[in-house]
């Protein structure tokens, strides 16, 4: 018998002043059997600094031709595509073929590593964005994870906090790469 995800429920605020964006978002999360939960919190995280109505979840690490964010126009054409971790680059240009934009988040130990790893087959993409969230700060992120949760992401200036009714984080970002 197949291990079934977990489903997290998140009511998100979000007030982003850099972006003039100011929402809640009520999100029901799948967190796969093979899912951290800091993966699975990087991407609530994501998800409140790409926000947008028609912004959504994607299947994911279940599904290779799905992100894990997108949101596409009233017509179904991929506006944002979104990846969560360190795919490989073969994805990543396929991505950066399918949506007029691509951004992927990197976070982990090893992010620096695949990286450079990676960069130098990334050269001819045009509409990627690449960048890493510090190592420490997807960590506590994870602390503030429970089945129910109410966060509230601010963002101003480029500072980004997140908090919960006992926590704060505050994560730093790091641009490793910017699409034109």
């Amino acid at each position: 018998m197949a291990i079934k995800s977990v489903i997290y429920k998140v009511q998100l605020q979000i007030a982003d002043m850099d972006r003039h964006y100011y929402a809640e978002h009520a999100l029901n999360l799948a967190c796969h059997p093979s899912e951290t939960l800091q993966r699975m919190m990087t991407r609530v995280l994501v998800f409140a600094l790409n926000a947008h109505e028609y912004l959504e979840f994607g299947k994911g690490i279940s599904d290779a031709d799905e992100p894990d964010l997108w949101q596409k126009d009233l017509t179904g054409a991929i506006e944002k595509w979104i990846e969560v971790g360190q795919p490989e680059e073969r994805r990543l240009l396929k991505a950066c073929g399918r949506a007029a934009e691509v951004r992927v988040y990197a976070f982990g130990s090893s992010a620096d590593v695949w990286w450079k790893q990676i960069v130098s087959k990334l050269t001819r993409t045009k509409n990627l964005a690449a960048y890493r969230v510090d190592t420490a700060d997807a960590e506590q992120l994870e602390k503030l994870c429970a089945r129910t949760m109410q966060l509230q992401v601010t963002i101003q200036d480029g500072d980004i906090w997140v908090r919960n009714e006992n926590d704060a984080v505050e994560v730093h970002i790091e641009a490793l790469a910017l699409g034109n």
